[in-house]
């Protein structure tokens, strides 16, 4: 069995520039991961079943893009082997859904880093982001693993290094469509595209945080009371919202005020994905994995 992270991700700004002719939007943002997320544990099989355990509510196995991603690197492994190999997965969820922290898509990086590990596949990174572009635009910055500017619908990285604070993140009991906000006419659509380094000399803003602020005054009255205590911002499409702090100490503090009911934690800013850490602390007992199957 392989256990591995899936972290969140912030945005630490969001930018829209334009609405492309597919539909999709172009954007401008900085992503950082923090070391806190979901979890999940491989075992490979031989019998090219997939399982996921547990179910998650409202969600077809099927759709889950865990199973999707396995189900990529199953078909490109019998297009170059013939064998198919599968897997049995456990998923601890701590990550809440339609939160903005990118949950699914760290899941389904995660899942793919692992299987092709695990099944002994042999794919260059620059392979498993260009799989994991279909399974969603922020998929390919949990796969390459640090942080980065990200443009055109997200897959255009380049390596930043922020700094890394320690962040306090809080969680409205809401989940956010991001096709909704995506869809909205009242999103903000022609921002200006600037350079990395005029982001970093101008003001971090979100651009979708004033449409989802209206649709969802849960979302502007906890980002209120967040704002007394620090300078804060929405991640992605929303709803999960979040201040930095300089000390771990400084954010327990205003956690520990946080109105009844909201989830929270606090978890530090990294660079480096935790994803990409555990590999490092792994990578001797991976290399003794025994395989049945050919290397692609």
């Amino acid at each position: 069995m392989l256990t591995l992270p899936a972290p969140a991700k912030l945005n630490l700004f969001l930018s829209i520039t334009g609405r492309r002719d597919d539909g999709y939007h172009n954007l401008q943002t900085l992503f950082q991961f923090v070391d806190y997320g979901d979890s999940l544990a491989f075992s490979p099989t031989d019998d090219g079943e997939l399982i996921l355990t547990p179910e998650l509510a409202g969600v077809l196995p099927e759709q889950n893009l865990i199973i999707k991603a396995a189900r990529l690197l199953q078909e490109l492994q019998k297009k170059k082997t013939g064998a198919t190999q599968g897997a049995h997965i456990h998923l601890t969820k701590l990550l809440p859904m339609g939160g903005g922290l990118g949950g699914g898509s760290s899941d389904a990086a995660t899942t793919l880093v692992a299987l092709n590990q695990l099944w002994k596949l042999g794919l260059s990174t620059d392979t498993l982001a260009e799989l994991g572009i279909a399974l969603g635009a922020d998929v390919p910055v949990f796969i390459r693993g640090h942080a980065a500017f990200a443009e055109g619908v997200g897959e255009i990285l380049t390596p930043a290094c922020p700094d890394e604070p320690w962040y306090l993140i809080l969680c409205p009991q809401l989940e956010v469509a991001t096709a909704t906000i995506f869809n909205d006419p009242e999103l903000v659509r022609n921002s200006p595209a600037l350079t990395l380094q005029q982001w970093l000399e101008t003001p971090w803003r979100n651009d979708c945080e004033a449409l989802v602020k209206k649709r969802h005054p849960e979302v502007a009255k906890l980002l209120s009371w967040l704002l007394e205590y620090a300078p804060s911002r929405m991640t992605g499409t929303g709803a999960c919202i979040f201040a930095s702090f300089g000390s771990q100490q400084a954010a327990e503090d205003v956690l520990a005020k946080a109105p009844r009911g909201v989830f929270g934690f606090v978890a530090k800013g990294c660079n480096q994905s935790p994803l990409f850490s555990a590999l490092e602390k792994l990578k001797p007992a991976i290399k003794r994995v025994p395989s049945s199957n050919s290397t692609i």
